[in-house]
């Protein structure tokens, strides 16, 4: 074997890196820093990482060889010089530290030699190294990302990137906006990757890279890949919450439609209230029978939704909720839709009281990671909107959580319904600041959004929030064009059964009866094929009943009930606690607190919203009673006390030793003598009274 060569004054074998201070670096390649900003910075500085000492010509070509790609033990070799054996500048590399124990080159070793290497070398050894893998028949995948990010540019390279980022975009959308990006610095035509890469950045959320991607492509004169260009146009202009402009998409191209964008197009067509057009578009579509899981998902998806709109809408759940197998079987997360398969089918259940079902379709759309990593807000928003109104307030804020901790920024339509799901928390659990707040931020954010089939959810809870704030004149311009699109659909009961219920609150709650008749009408004529409609149809007889003064204690139990088995358990115990409190018989009052009380067991206290408690928009509270003034017994008070403490019916009474009826019918006659007429209203007075006695 030949000497070794070394310098004269080098150290022992095996000293390694850091031993050998000749620094060769001293002038790099300026051109080849600046199109490499992430070398090492030991490349770039004077630190002892850069300075490899002085090394004998052979072995340098050889390590510089092995930096730029070339590897001995892979399918192309580094170059030899003449004369030299692999094995001898092998020993001789391990030797001075420059391969670790894996035979590979360390990165501070590599970044230095090229730092140090004028730039038309090292683009000479690349072409090289192409070359020779081409002639050889080995793909470049190995090396093209290295290739590609040292500024690198070559038809075959970029071509190697481009097929990996089409690999990728499937499941693994950051990774292949990496790869078209890396693609276009080798050399790929930018126009041809446009729609690519725009789907890319639409599936990682960032919405407002993948406009300006498109924008530049449409600009274009025969613009390439244009249908998968509309179709992400038409996802990203959905999520904004401009559906509208959605459908213009999908229109742009011309009235045809092929592939997945006729049954997409026709969910965005309904969701805007064009049923004509939706119409349209699925009999020119040209599918060609695509046997596909996509293709599948999308056509019933397209299918659920137009069942949706039947006066008896059976067939629309089980649609929806095939088309989320499908995709999810598919393995395809980024495919740009208007909305998830699991998304619709989850709002389908939420409008049909199907509460179960929708948070078993959620759970395994999340499990299955459907629509990636910018899906998964939604998809959480709507798994709490369904634990809100499964009356558990915490797994549903747990939810709220998570959508919040998914690492993409919530898409416009979707910050609506995290406001709307924090309304409804608040509404529920009778914290007015909270419930304060969270009006301010969605009627900030319905300026943003326009109105769609597919918000109706959380438009009527607003509905609702802004009538207890006596601000319903903010929402009347949205809740004009929610009944406009209605009517354009033929007034499905599936979508508008539950806004008229919300509808019907809001009207008990700013005491305008008159407002309730053509709600209530609907209703009646609606429950003929909708459970939920007969359930809202019962309840609203009762509650006007309770208004007018007239309480049938079995009428509002089997109605409060019959909520409950829709999902509206919260409703329902609301129902029947505010005809206990309007009840003159005392077993009436008793049965009716006990249904409130088994329909919300987390609520102890009667639920008294009735026309007159509505909140004003003023953060002070009603005046209390002077504490001389409430003529509260002892006992009264010593459970006025236990009630402040957050005690329910039943610990009370093994408190203080009564039964939990007897503890019901203290705090009824509490409630009236110190004026309360809700429970936050009751707690305040309370405070104010006991305080009183402290201070005495």
């Amino acid at each position: 074997m030949r000497e070794p060569i070394r310098s004269e004054d080098a150290p022992r074998p095996g000293a390694g890196l850091r031993g050998r201070v000749t620094d060769i670096t001293a002038a790099p390649d300026a051109r080849f820093l600046a199109a490499t900003p992430d070398l090492h910075p030991g490349a770039r500085d004077g630190s002892p990482d850069r300075q490899l000492g002085q090394i004998g010509q052979e072995l340098r070509a050889f390590l510089l060889a092995y930096a730029v790609g070339f590897d001995f033990a892979g399918p192309l070799s580094p170059p030899l010089p003449p004369g030299w054996d692999i094995d001898d500048l092998i020993s001789e590399a391990e030797e001075g530290g420059y391969l670790d124990a894996d035979g590979n080159i360390p990165a501070s070793v590599a970044q230095s030699l090229l730092a140090a290497t004028p730039a038309h070398r090292i683009r000479a050894l690349q072409r090289k190294l192409v070359d020779g893998l081409q002639e050889g028949g080995h793909p470049l995948d190995a090396v093209a990302r290295q290739l590609a990010r040292s500024g690198f540019r070559d038809a075959r390279v970029a071509h190697a990137l481009e097929r990996a980022g089409d690999k990728a975009l499937a499941d693994r959308p950051a990774l292949a906006r990496a790869l078209y990006d890396e693609a276009q610095g080798a050399g790929a035509d930018e126009w041809n990757l446009a729609a690519r890469r725009a789907q890319a950045a639409a599936a990682t959320g960032d919405l407002d890279a993948a406009a300006r991607i498109l924008d530049d492509l449409f600009a274009q004169e025969n613009a390439p890949d244009l249908r998968r260009a509309t179709n992400v146009a038409a996802s990203v202009w959905a999520r904004r919450g401009m559906l509208h402009r959605g459908v213009e998409a999908y229109r742009w191209p011309g009235s045809g439609a092929a592939g997945l964008s006729a049954p997409l197009a026709t969910v965005a067509m309904i969701g805007i209230g064009d049923r004509a057009g939706a119409a349209e578009m699925s009999a020119s579509a040209t599918t060609g029978d695509c046997p596909s899981l996509l293709a599948a998902a999308a056509d019933l998806m397209g299918q659920g939704i137009t069942h949706s709109l039947e006066a008896r809408p059976f067939h629309a759940l089980p649609a929806l909720i095939r088309a989320s197998d499908a995709l999810t079987a598919s393995g395809v997360t980024t495919a740009p839709l208007p909305d998830t398969p699991a998304a619709l089918a989850a709002l389908v259940a939420l409008h049909s009281g199907e509460l179960d079902v929708s948070l078993s379709v959620l759970d395994a759309a999340i499990a299955a990671n459907q629509g990636g990593p910018a899906a998964l807000p939604r998809l959480s928003l709507l798994r709490g909107w369904t634990l809100m109104q499964l009356d558990q307030p915490e797994p549903a804020r747990d939810a709220r959580s998570h959508a919040l901790e998914a690492g993409v920024p919530l898409a416009p339509r979707d910050e609506l319904l995290l406001h709307a799901l924090d309304a409804g928390l608040a509404r529920r659990t009778d914290d007015r600041p909270a419930l304060v707040r969270a009006w301010k931020q969605a009627r900030e954010r319905l300026l943003h959004v326009s109105v769609d089939l597919y918000c109706l959810l959380p438009l009527g809870e607003l509905l609702v929030t802004s009538a207890r704030l006596r601000e319903s004149s903010r929402l009347a311009p949205h809740l004009a064009e929610a009944w406009s699109l209605l009517t354009r659909l033929g007034e499905p009961p599936l979508w508008s059964v539950p806004l008229r219920w919300c509808a019907v609150q809001a009207a008990i709650l700013t005491d305008r009866p008159r407002e309730i008749a053509p709600h209530a009408t609907a209703l009646v004529h609606a429950a003929a094929g909708s459970r939920m409609a007969s359930a809202f149809s019962a309840a609203g007889r009762c509650w006007m009943s309770v208004l007018a003064g007239t309480v049938d204690a079995a009428a509002v139990e089997s109605a409060a009930r019959e909520l409950a088995s829709v999902g509206l358990t919260w409703d329902g115990s609301r129902l029947a606690g505010h005809a206990a409190a309007h009840a003159e018989d005392r077993r009436d009052m008793a049965r009716l607190l006990s249904c409130a009380r088994d329909l919300h067991p987390a609520t102890a206290l009667v639920r008294m919203d009735g026309p007159h408690d509505a909140p004003t928009t003023s953060s002070a509270p009603p005046a209390p009673r002077p504490a001389d003034a409430t003529g509260l017994s002892p006992r009264e008070r010593e459970v006025a006390r236990l009630v402040l403490e957050g005690k329910t019916y039943r610990e009370i009474g093994e408190t203080i030793f009564i039964s939990p009826r007897t503890a019901e019918h203290h705090i009824a006659r509490i409630r009236r003598r110190v004026g309360a007429t809700t429970r936050s209203d009751l707690m305040t007075r309370l405070r104010v009274v006991l305080d009183g006695d402290n201070q005495d």
